[in-house]
């Protein structure tokens, strides 16, 4: 069932500037392509989810995805998004502020 993705303080501020900026935004739990296992951010609409994707909710009404397989994977985990210090070395969109999404779960960070 769809849900809110908590966030930190800083990880919604990040998506209040890049919204801001950029308009309406979609974020993808990666599964190791690009950036390991780093969430990417990027402008809605500029990759579509593919029947493979599973929606899992919102970050401060953000649509947030995930490979539904790989999901069933990682046994379903929770996630919260954060942010760390440093550019992303994929394309998601936060990288030239600096910083970079991560996701943590209860029992382990996935960045």
């Amino acid at each position: 069932m769809p849900r809110v993705i908590p966030a930190t303080r800083a990880a919604l501020e990040v998506i209040d500037r890049l919204e801001a900026a950029l308009g309406p935004l979609v974020l993808f739990q990666s599964g190791g392509c690009c950036d390991g296992s780093s969430p990417m951010c990027l402008t809605l609409g500029e990759l579509p989810p593919g029947p493979g994707d599973e929606y899992l909710g919102t970050v401060a009404g953000v649509p947030f995805y995930i490979d539904a397989d790989q999901y069933e994977r990682w046994g379903r985990p929770q996630f919260e998004l954060d942010v760390e210090t440093g550019a992303a070395t994929s394309f998601s969109l936060e990288g030239p502020l600096g910083v970079h999404f991560i996701t943590r779960t209860p029992s382990c960070a996935l960045s």
